[in-house]
């Protein structure tokens, strides 16, 4: 800051001196004049007018404050709808609370109050009041909130606003503050250049630099201050760096959408971050849009095809072909490997002008964008790119675990998964053949989506009697995708179901195209050692089926020649605690199949979906079935 001066105390002098000469009115202030038309501060206070301040007000004023008078006995802060003038050491007095906000701010103290709650509570009757001309605000001086170096923190309430005062840890960096604020208000003058606002870009330009170099750490704070002083690009910047490192977060990019350059990274991104209201949020986002500069209809287009999930991130070049491969994998569920390719990619990624610092498309591809964790966001911040040198960062490791113990594990599969999961694999098939061989009459795999979502909305059977589905049908609506090794792999953990005495494996079925596997876990309810209800195993090849196992409570049924390694009495023992059989039975699934399932993929990311036939056969004669179906009625 340019108040500092080499041995280490802030030179009052330098910084007020430079702020009355870089004095312009703002854009709505133009009857006030040109530069230097108005007279900042005054002659600064005398000692002893110091001295005799504080001996009226009964106290010894702070370091900051005091020296501040010494240079200039009072201000003209100009800010806005604020706090206008602060005055001298003959203005200034004590609050006295005329308000009683004190009664206010004690109402909002709990049995437990934090230490700043109490001292905020208690701040209206001790403190001092330094503006003397305001819009009903108040700057108002603590000296029960004081830190090691006697400073009193300062708090300005803006009475219209009704919101809890600001707080500054000093008059010094209220001051500062101001400071900032003066020149973030006049930024949009382009008149308005001096030795501060040159000062300001430069750093906003060694930031962008930085920001390429994979220096994102130092870039944060460069921009962070240029921002506060309102430089231009600097927000815009720091956008797209605070977007990585959250990338649950929505930011938003002004007049980057007005050119043409960034504009197909940026409009998906925007319209990604738009409100999930009805037509009338789409239509304020899209004049919001329009306003500064983009097409309604390429606008539309782009929101259209956000919202549906048809959105393709397309970049030119070395990087777009990654992006490319890095999309199939990712849509069968490789999202581990397609974040490599997407990785080693990275640097050959070229700007598409100087502003953008961040293949910020990528967050709005519904299939690319799940990938980027804040893990992997910090990843490609710390990597260099736009033909820019730097050392490579350490790679993030690989999200998914191997095979399917995940399954059993707390919280493993979001909130949905306590239900239980049901699974087909076929070895040597791809999964587009999914749904020709399990898949319901016309079945055909979906664009990739949230498998959740896809669930959630399917229609039940009762609300497709007229498409001939019968009410004692299972129909699954299953997330489709490729596991290690040669599997594919048809999962359901989003629905309800249960196993009922109707039920009948799909494995046979999908084991006409190769080895064909079907687990159904569902899970307990805490009772008998929190063994699962129902575990399901079915092996076939062939179209016929070579070994399983059901197991209900402490029942088992067996079929054909089972594994050793896959015996449900080697899986499931007496005694059991938690969900060690589970577990075992997942352990043996994968060391003597190979069996395993993309946690990534089913829990955070997009994959293909289709509808399955029905997992339960016609009731015969002499058995009944039940059929319930609870939804949720809005008054």
């Amino acid at each position: 800051m340019s108040g500092d001066s080499s041995n280490g105390t802030f030179n009052w002098p330098d910084f007020l001196g430079r702020w009355q000469v870089e004095w312009m009115p703002r854009l709505d202030q133009e009857e006030d004049g040109g530069p230097g038309s108005v007279v900042l501060g005054r002659d600064g206070a005398g000692e002893a007018a110091i001295v005799a301040a504080e001996k009226r007000l009964g106290r010894r004023l702070p370091p900051s404050y005091r020296e501040f008078l010494a240079v200039s006995d009072g201000w003209y802060v100009d800010q806005m709808a604020g706090v206008y003038q602060l005055g001298g050491v003959a203005e200034i007095d004590w609050f006295g609370d005329p308000y009683d906000m004190t009664s206010a701010y004690e109402g909002f103290l709990d049995d437990d109050p934090s230490p700043e709650a109490v001292l905020l509570a208690g701040m209206w009757k001790r403190a001092l009041r330094l503006e003397t001309d305001s819009d009903a605000s108040y700057a108002l001086l603590d000296p029960g909130d004081r830190d090691g170096d006697g400073e009193w923190a300062l708090y300005v309430y803006k009475g219209w606003g009704g919101e809890f005062p600001d707080r500054y840890p000093s008059f010094r960096a209220y001051m500062e503050a101001m400071y900032r604020h003066f020149h973030d208000t006049r930024a949009e003058r382009s008149d308005f250049v001096n030795a501060t606002t040159r000062e300001q870009d430069a750093r906003v330009e060694r930031a962008r630099l930085l920001a390429l170099r994979g220096r994102y750490e130092e870039a944060v704070p460069l921009l962070e201050e240029a921002s506060e002083f309102g430089r231009p690009h600097s927000a815009v910047l720091l956008s797209q760096i605070r977007h990585f490192l959250t990338p649950s977060r929505s930011e938003g990019y002004g007049s980057l959408v007005a050119d043409a350059r960034y504009l197909p990274e940026v409009l998906p991104v925007e319209a990604a971050g738009a409100g999930q209201g009805g037509p009338g949020g789409n239509d304020y986002w899209l004049g919001m849009m329009v306003a500064r500069g983009a097409g309604r209809e390429a606008a539309e287009a782009v929101l259209a095809a956000v919202r549906d999930g048809t959105y393709r991130y397309a970049p030119a070049g070395a990087w777009g072909r990654a992006v490319g491969e890095a999309r199939e994998a990712a849509r069968w569920g490789a999202c581990d490997a397609a974040w490599r390719v997407l990785r080693d990619a990275l640097p050959r990624w070229e700007q598409p002008g100087p502003l953008l610092v961040v293949p910020l498309g990528l967050l709005a591809d519904p299939v690319l964008g799940p990938l980027v964790t804040p893990e992997r966001g910090r990843e490609v911040l710390a990597t260099p790119r736009g033909g820019q040198a730097g050392p490579v960062p350490e790679a993030v490791p690989d999200l998914d675990p191997p095979g399917l113990a995940w399954l059993a594990e707390p919280g493993g599969f979001r909130g949905s998964f306590g239900g239980g999961y049901r699974c087909v694999w076929v070895e040597g098939v791809g999964p587009e053949r999914l749904p020709e061989l399990i898949g319901e009459e016309g079945a055909v795999l979906s664009d990739p989506l949230r498998p959740y979502d896809a669930a959630r909305l399917a229609r039940r059977p009762h609300e497709r009697e007229d498409e001939g589905v019968e009410l004692w049908e299972d129909r699954a609506v299953v997330a489709a995708g490729r596991a290690e090794g040669a599997w594919a792999f048809a999962f359901d953990g989003y629905g309800l179901h249960r196993m009922s005495h109707l039920f009948r494996s799909p494995v046979t079925d999908a084991s006409s195209a190769g080895r064909a596997v079907v687990v159904w876990c569902e899970q307990g309810d805490g009772t008998a050692g929190d063994r699962p209800d129902a575990f399901h195993l079915s092996v076939a090849e062939g179209g016929v089926e070579l070994y399983g196992f059901t197991l209900r409570g402490e029942d088992v049924e067996r079929s054909g020649a089972l594994p050793e390694a896959l015996d449900p009495d080697r899986l499931f023992r007496p005694g059991d605690s938690g969900k060690e059989g589970q577990l075992r039975a997942l352990h043996a699934l994968h060391g003597e199949l190979g069996l395993s399932l993309p946690r990534f993929a089913l829990t955070r990311g997009r994959l293909a979906t289709f509808t399955t036939r029905s997992w339960t056969r016609a009731p015969r004669e002499g058995e009944g079935f039940a059929y319930l179906y609870f939804g949720r009625m809005r008054r």
